[in-house]
């Protein structure tokens, strides 16, 4: 049931075929931009240049263009209702009327009231700016299609790369959890009881018992704590852990099982090589409407198999889809430490 909803998901979506959104500031920006080019490459395809005459039709544009926005914006809804990609045609239809009526209403205002701005008659001047706007109508239409079957298709990525994760129980990992939960039950049953109730939780939420929206900061931390107690069961002494995040907003969202893999590599390639173990830091602060968090793991003289960089390509995937630009990964050796530094924004772009 789960596997046929994640496989007819973003199929579903990808054939829905989301419309940009016309209300915010990439899509008025990209019609703007278009209407601007359009009239300067059309002035300077002219013999005769007449800065007026760009004035006046860099203003009709531009008015052209705020009508279209608005009507978009506020059809939006409705035109999202259509199946498949029939919203695409009505925007088009919609772009094509708008400027048929705008032009209409421009030339006959243009006659009314003498100004002698618009020089043709009002067929050429209205069949002109409806053919120009069917075209890089349909030209921005596709655009936006492409870009929204892009995004469906990464967003699909970061979805199996989170499912993948989620079904990556490392075996070495549950078998040693095995052998001590059943060390500990005739030795402390207590602690063995705790150990299972901590296996099962961390199970839980690795085999995808939630689903693959954003959990929380706090969830993130409640998750690693159940981790390190049974890291700590098997390594003992062996295993430190320094915990800095008193600073850090429980209610911060943040992608399920982000930081429990990057502390997974930390003891299994900073503790587990060493004779003496280490210790490994978890620190977090505020960092204004975002938070900033280092994991700090010691680093062997021979790092193991396969290195200390494992999985951090997909955190960087993940925190890229999840946060833009904004957001950021660095990860490196620091004198005898390898330090995984988080750099995650309030709100996603």
């Amino acid at each position: 049931m789960r596997a046929s909803l994640i496989a007819n998901g973003p199929r579903g979506r990808a054939e829905h075929s989301p419309l940009p959104d016309f209300c915010g500031l990439p899509a008025l920006f990209a019609l703007f931009v278009v209407g601007a080019l359009t009239v300067t490459v059309m002035w300077l395809a002219r013999d005769e240049r007449n800065w007026s005459a760009y004035s006046v039709s860099m203003l009709f544009v531009t008015w052209m263009v705020l009508v279209v926005a608005v009507a978009l914006c506020k059809l939006r809804p409705l035109l999202q209702r259509l199946p498949g990609r029939t919203p695409y045609v009505g925007v088009w239809l919609l772009i094509v009327l708008i400027v048929l009526a705008a032009s209409t209403a421009a030339h006959w205002f243009d006659g009314s009231l003498e100004m002698q701005l618009i020089k043709a008659s009002m067929g050429v001047f209205v069949r002109d700016n409806v053919v120009i706007a069917a075209l890089l109508g349909a030209a921005m239409l596709r655009y936006f299609y492409v870009l929204a079957q892009w995004q469906a298709r990464l967003a699909a990525v970061t979805r199996a790369q989170v499912e993948a994760l989620q079904a990556r129980i490392r075996p070495h990992f549950l078998f040693n959890s095995m052998n001590t939960v059943a060390a500990l039950i005739h030795v402390d049953p207590a602690a063995a009881e705790r150990t299972v109730e901590d296996l099962s939780e961390l199970f839980r939420a690795a085999l995808g018992q939630h689903d693959t929206a954003d959990g929380t900061l706090g969830e993130e931390l409640a998750l690693i704590e159940r981790y390190l107690a049974i890291e700590q069961l098997r390594f003992g002494a062996r295993l430190r852990v320094q915990r800095e995040v008193d600073d850090l907003p429980p209610d911060f969202p943040l992608p399920r099982l982000l930081l429990q893999p990057l502390v997974e590599n930390a003891i299994r390639h900073g503790i587990q090589p060493l004779l003496d173990g280490g210790e490994v830091t978890l620190r977090g602060r505020r960092d204004g409407d975002g938070v900033r968090i280092e994991i700090i793991n010691p680093l062997p003289a021979s790092p193991s198999a396969p290195g200390n960089g494992h999985g951090l390509d997909s955190v960087r995937q993940r925190i890229a889809y999840r946060y833009g630009p904004r957001g950021g990964v660095q990860a490196g050796a620091q004198g005898d430490r390898f330090v995984v530094q988080l750099q995650l924004p309030g709100q996603p772009t």
